[in-house]
């Protein structure tokens, strides 16, 4: 219960950061147009309390989940407003989209590429910040990842993996992906979660010839993302160690470096988890090492269902260690690597978005609010580096689906005034008004499915 507590706690903190800044977005180029700024507002539903400046009402509402700001002759998003026909409440629709204005400062009264600016400017602040972030910890911390480990060599490849079929084998080095020379392995990870049923041409070398290989990853149903079957060459460390499973009865923690598995040296996540698997039951001896120190420990396996199978295991989340080189960056190199991470990041939600309406990546992976509560609530716990290195790829992602044209999101609003100007006329009420309510029932439809992932991964453990 307190780590739910501390979970929501870290989800308040984050989202209330993000929501200020990319209101405050609309609410700067609103007042930079000369429109009339009602209300600026942190949550959604009933005043709690807040203050005025000017003409402007600043307030904490009830529904922290959130936020708005109300300018002249807006509606708050998502309140009902109006009582249709039947006596039921309607949603009403955005000022950007309704008819027209008699007040001169009214969001109406200004031209559409005004409007189409005030919509934009909060996903860009939400990029300004992600942005911002990443530049602050590089100034004070950069890690850059040590050449040795940059070089994609395979440990290991699994019996009738893709990779298997395609030719690949054990000890290969991957030195060409799709004409890229010298891939690293998060350009082969990316490739791989976002490929799949789409060929990848690999050159690898083996023992110095270059042989070329047509690797087609599978949609792996248990991760839901691209599969190839394949794993990199490296140290092997504990991520996580699960509380009352036999790995933590044993003795072992998160951070151990496990060496060998029944006396056999091990290099391979996959490795480690075959051999779990293939026991029987039987006890298998792990050697480790910890703070310098070598030790070797008998786990008895038990027989679990932890994510929908079952299976020998003992609780634990092997994977491979990187080694880290530690600098501080001047400002302009800061920035400049910030800006090449965003984009990478930004690259990939849009490859990730892009496979799950072709049905290559599994909706599954969605998260709700639940799910990222839980997700800022780890990041807190490990400090307050991750926490904003994870603010920032969550503060990117949000900026990116507002921009999505989605009614009811910023993109869609924008969509509508493009439209608009392309037509030198308004769409009629009743066209927007279809639109709109088609937009808030796939947004909440698409909040129930994550939602239900979330409880669902929640269940598994």
């Amino acid at each position: 219960m307190v780590a739910i507590g501390e979970n929501i706690l870290w989800l308040l903190v984050l989202i209330g950061v993000m929501i200020m800044i990319h209101e405050f977005g609309h609410f700067w180029a609103a007042r930079y147009f000369d429109v009339k700024v009602e209300a600026f507002s942190l949550g959604f539903g009933p005043r709690l309390f807040g203050f005025r400046r000017g003409e402007t009402d600043y307030r904490v509402s009830a529904i922290l989940i959130g936020g708005y700001v109300k300018m002249a002759g807006d509606s708050v998003p998502l309140e009902p407003a109006t009582v249709d026909s039947g006596g039921k409440p309607a949603l009403t629709l955005p000022a950007a989209w309704a008819g027209t204005a008699a007040d001169a400062r009214s969001l109406l009264a200004k031209p559409r590429w005004q409007r189409v600016i005030i919509a934009a400017a909060g996903p860009i602040m939400n990029v300004v910040l992600a942005i911002a972030i990443l530049t602050g910890l590089y100034m004070f911390k950069y890690q850059k990842i040590s050449d040795a480990d940059l070089y994609a060599v395979i440990d290991h490849v699994a019996a009738g993996s893709p990779a298997a079929q395609a030719g690949i084998k054990d000890g290969d080095r991957i030195v060409k992906l799709d004409g890229k020379r010298n891939p690293t392995w998060e350009d082969i990870g990316e490739k791989e979660v976002t490929g799949a049923y789409r060929p990848l041409y690999i050159t690898v070398e083996r023992n110095g010839q270059n042989i070329d290989c047509i690797v087609t990853p599978t949609l792996s149903e248990r991760l839901g993302v691209g599969y190839a079957g394949w794993d990199e060459r490296g140290e092997l460390q504990l991520s996580f160690v699960m509380p009352a499973y036999p790995a933590e009865k044993a003795g072992l923690k998160k951070g151990d470096l496990v060496l060998a598995v029944n006396g056999q040296p091990i290099h391979s996540p996959t490795r480690f988890q075959e051999a779990t698997r293939s026991s029987g039951g039987k006890p298998i001896e792990i050697e480790y090492q910890r703070d310098g120190k070598t030790d070797r420990v008998s786990v008895q396996p038990v027989f679990a269902d932890l994510d929908g199978t079952k299976r020998w295991m003992i609780g634990v989340g092997p994977q491979q260690k990187l080694h880290y080189t530690t600098t501080q960056l001047t400002f302009p190199a800061a920035l400049g690597e910030s800006l090449e991470e965003n984009g990478r990041g930004a690259f990939l939600l849009v490859k990730v978005i892009q496979g799950m309406i072709e049905r290559r990546i599994s909706a599954k992976n969605l998260s709700s609010p639940f799910g990222i509560a839980q997700m800022s609530g780890a990041a807190a716990r490990e400090g307050a580096v991750e926490f904003l290195g994870f603010m920032a790829m969550i503060s990117l992602q949000l900026a990116i689906f507002n921009l999505l044209p989605i009614p009811i999101m910023d993109g869609g609003t924008i969509l509508m005034l493009l439209i608009e100007m392309v037509m030198q006329r308004d769409l009629s009420l009743n066209v927007k008004e279809a639109v709109f309510k088609v937009g808030f029932v796939f947004i909440m439809m698409l909040l129930a499915f994550a939602i239900f992932n979330d409880i669902s991964r929640y269940a598994r453990g």
